[in-house]
């Protein structure tokens, strides 16, 4: 048993705790062969998995968002509306005042940053609960985005549509696959195997610490690579015109900078020491007004770029975008291990909560159950996750949510710029 044991911590990571953090990886990677056998295999062809990547890119770019405001301990149920306000004023300056596309863009940029401000000031400097804030937010910009648009369809230039529906452009020799998406595909192996020498580097280093076999760094190396492989030859190899989406780009940016970010800036553990308590980080020198405006600002930001990725998807604005939206983006960020009270969570553990939901959905959609049916079965495969889990955590057994978690509870020697996680190790991304 205790070599079981030891194996796993080598495995997974230092601790028995790191390695159950890749229960909800476990989860996904289960619904993902369920719905391959299901589908005879359609899940994990190159169409679905562009169409997956496409479809759900601005859900995920919410959910990174919406984690960090959950962390600080609030909720935002206006994200759906800002996307949705934001899109149609895009796309109205865009086919009425001959704004060219990429102003368009940073004009979307600014009103998100805008409404954003707007609602963290009276979240931080009035003191109105973010739930009532974002609530009347989501009356507003829903009444503005069918004030504005009139109920009506509003299409969107081709250039600006790159954003939503673009593919890595074809490069290079005819070697009967995207080369920039191979290219991408090898800065990704690259990666995996200098994050794991350094690891190492940096084990060796640790007082007492014993290095990880080379071996088990040799199967980890080999098991990401594996995936990344195959993934690239999916996304590379589809048909003709199609390679990995620029949404996608767009995202795998946002959650590596969001990622650094959360864990290795003084701003980022603010925002953990904020949820996890607010009045001893105020105490400890954290400006927690500061902090929940930034939080709220951002989220406004990052709610308006997904209504412009999703518009540029569908070629158009409409009066029905970004129904909904906040439910899935508080969904993935749950399953994904965050606390309802704040404090905890990652954006990595949103990013795969969001894939779960994701593939659960297209892979219902791929066997023929009704939309209704779809609904219920999310709500449930929510509830029932996020209700075991908690019941494991209780009589002290394996929890998902619990070790996501429980790099980020605050210990005794946490201070202002190193709160609760900076004596542990830093969560993964």
């Amino acid at each position: 048993m205790s070599r079981m044991k030891e194996l796993q911590k080598n495995l997974f990571g230092g601790t028995t705790s790191n390695a159950r953090q890749f229960g909800m990886i476990f989860t996904l990677i289960a619904v993902i062969l369920y719905f391959q056998i299901r589908t005879d295999g359609i899940i994990l062809t190159s169409g679905n998995l562009i169409a997956l990547t496409q479809q759900y890119a601005y859900i995920s770019v919410l959910s990174v968002g919406m984690l960090m405001v959950i962390v600080a301990g609030h909720i935002d149920l206006s994200v759906g509306s800002v996307a949705a306000f934001t899109g149609i004023v895009v796309a109205k300056a865009m086919a009425e005042h001959d704004l060219p596309w990429p102003a368009g863009i940073l004009l979307g940029l600014l009103v998100g940053a805008a409404i954003g401000a707007w609602q963290g000031f009276f979240v931080a400097y009035v003191g109105i609960p973010a739930f009532i804030v974002t609530l009347a937010g989501m009356l507003l910009f829903r009444g503005g985005n069918q004030y504005i648009g009139n109920a009506d369809t509003v299409p969107v230039p081709p250039g600006f549509r790159t954003i939503g529906a673009g593919y890595l452009p074809e490069v290079g020799p005819d070697t009967g696959y995207n080369n920039l998406t191979l290219l991408l595909g090898l800065l990704a192996c690259v990666a995996v195997v200098w994050r794991e020498l350094r690891a190492r580097q940096v084990r060796k280093k640790m007082e007492g610490a014993r290095p990880t076999p080379l071996w088990i760094s040799v199967i980890r190396m080999a098991v990401m690579i594996g995936v990344i492989i195959f993934a690239t030859l999916r996304f590379a190899g589809g048909r003709v015109g199609t390679s990995f989406p620029v949404s996608g780009i767009i995202l795998a940016v946002l959650v590596l900078a969001y990622s650094f970010y959360t864990r290795n800036t003084s701003g980022g553990r603010h925002i953990y020491a904020v949820g996890g308590n607010s009045r001893a980080a105020e105490l400890s020198g954290v400006q927690l007004r500061r902090v929940n405006f930034l939080v709220m600002m951002n989220m406004g930001v990052l709610a308006a770029l997904a209504g412009m990725i999703f518009v540029a998807r569908s070629t158009a604005s409409g009066p029905q975008d970004g129904l909904n939206w906040e439910l899935d983006a508080i969904a993935a960020v749950f399953i994904g291990g965050a606390a309802v009270a704040g404090g905890l969570g990652t954006i990595g553990g949103a990013i795969v909560g969001g894939l779960v939901m994701a593939v659960l959905t297209n892979g219902l959609q791929l066997t023929g159950t009704g939309t209704d049916m779809v609904q219920i079965i999310k709500g449930l495969f929510l509830l029932g996750a996020v209700a075991l889990d908690v019941y494991n955590k209780k009589q002290g057994r394996f929890s998902i949510i619990g070790s996501l978690m429980r790099q980020f509870r605050p210990g005794p020697s946490a201070s202002p710029e190193k709160p609760a996680s900076a004596d542990r190790e830093k969560a993964r991304i």
